[in-house]
């Protein structure tokens, strides 16, 4: 289940119907991504996370932390 898709929705006032016209989707699949009920492909993931500016983790419930993280740089890994 994605609860926080909802609640960013919410919180934003929309509907889902004005989400999945964003996402070139049907209100049905988004209603089926908010449930659990379909996975939520990595394009939408990255979609929602930009139009909301939250991270991809805190979509997913990986982290409290709501700002996206700063871009990296190959160094940042060595």
């Amino acid at each position: 289940m994605y609860p926080r898709i909802r609640a960013l929705r919410e919180d934003h006032d929309l509907p889902q119907k004005a989400l999945a016209k964003i996402l070139c989707c049907s209100q049905v699949c988004y209603s089926y991504y908010e449930n659990g009920r379909r996975d939520i492909p990595t394009d939408v993931l990255i979609t929602l996370s930009r139009f909301y500016d939250v991270s991809t983790d805190y979509l997913l419930g990986l982290t409290d932390r709501l700002t996206p993280y700063p871009a990296s740089t190959l160094g940042d890994f060595l």
